[in-house]
């Protein structure tokens, strides 16, 4: 069987919410849209920018197939799985492969800090189980639990598996894997600020989290950085990234859904215990994106 390759842009889309805390499914929808126009070429539904922790498993269902219905098949749509137990992770994937999702993005173990063999197991029943295309999220700074390139060397056998996002926020992983692996799996990388680098390096795409509200520009990026204009995409690159800094943070939701508002392309509403930022905190991140957007660059800019 031949799966997929994917590369490009993939936003990890937020969760649009109205403001008692329920799923707005026509903001999702349209903002699913916003991005679609603007050149992506796929996204993943529910991840940790998506609030995963605070949905149900029936909810995060349901996101996908907003996502699905929205995508129209114009591109792939992935539903992370971040399961707290292998069991509700291979109910979470029934679900989703009866929907009809392209993939899956999968957590190696949340919560529980597993051994490499634990979580290696873990991310091998859930590809199984799936049938499908699988991207292993690989992010040792969050959840304390880390895929080496040594145990994706070990998962290698599993044909389902086919990509991993790296967010070790170590750069030099990049290439230790396309020395171990070569092309074996394509890799994203999934630390915005990092964007550059890793393209650089030779990362296939980005996990975008700025990428939600700029859409084009991220886009713009990577195409640059594809056709080796390293010039302009590094203008395009220092120009995003006070914004970029702005994901790799333990707010990362309220700073990306503020900027959302900010742009004009969603709301701030989120579920608790998460809160609105105030005071400096929100103040710093209106300075930030009023700057960008008085220099935006016009030739990249996002189509409303």
């Amino acid at each position: 069987m031949t799966l997929p390759r994917w590369k490009g842009i993939f936003p990890a889309i937020t969760t649009k919410f109205h403001a008692d805390e329920s799923i707005d499914a026509e903001g999702t929808a349209r903002h699913i849209e916003f991005q679609i126009a603007n050149g992506i070429h796929g996204l993943v539904t529910c991840g940790s920018l998506g609030e995963a922790s605070t949905l149900t498993l029936e909810e995060k269902l349901q996101v996908a197939e907003i996502a699905l219905k929205a995508a129209k098949g114009r591109i792939p749509v992935l539903a992370n799985v971040s399961e707290t137990s292998t069991r509700e992770a291979l109910r979470y994937i029934e679900g989703g492969n009866k929907l009809g999702v392209d993939g899956y993005m999968v957590m190696p173990s949340v919560i529980y800090v597993a051994d490499a063999r634990e979580a290696m197991l873990n991310v091998r029943t859930m590809a199984v189980a799936a049938q499908k295309p699988i991207m292993v999220y690989n992010n040792p700074v969050a959840y304390r639990v880390d895929l080496k390139p040594e145990h994706m060397q070990e998962l290698a056998d599993c044909e389902w598996i086919v990509a991993i996002k790296e967010s070790t926020d170590n750069i030099r992983r990049i290439t230790d894997l396309r020395n171990l692996l070569g092309t074996r799996y394509q890799l994203f990388l999934g630390v915005d600020d990092l964007a550059f680098e890793g393209l650089a390096l030779g990362c296939d795409g980005l996990l975008a989290g700025v990428g939600c509200a700029f859409p084009r520009e991220t886009v713009a990026l990577y195409d640059l950085m594809q056709a080796g204009e390293w010039a302009e995409a590094l203008k395009l690159y220092q120009w995003m990234t006070p914004m970029l800094h702005l994901d790799v943070s333990t707010k990362l939701v309220q700073n990306l859904k503020l900027i959302d508002l900010l742009v004009g392309v969603g709301s701030e509403h989120m579920r608790r215990p998460r809160l609105p930022l105030i005071g400096e905190e929100r103040a710093y991140i209106e300075g930030v994106v009023a700057k960008a957007l008085a220099t935006r660059p016009t030739k990249y800019q996002s189509v409303m």
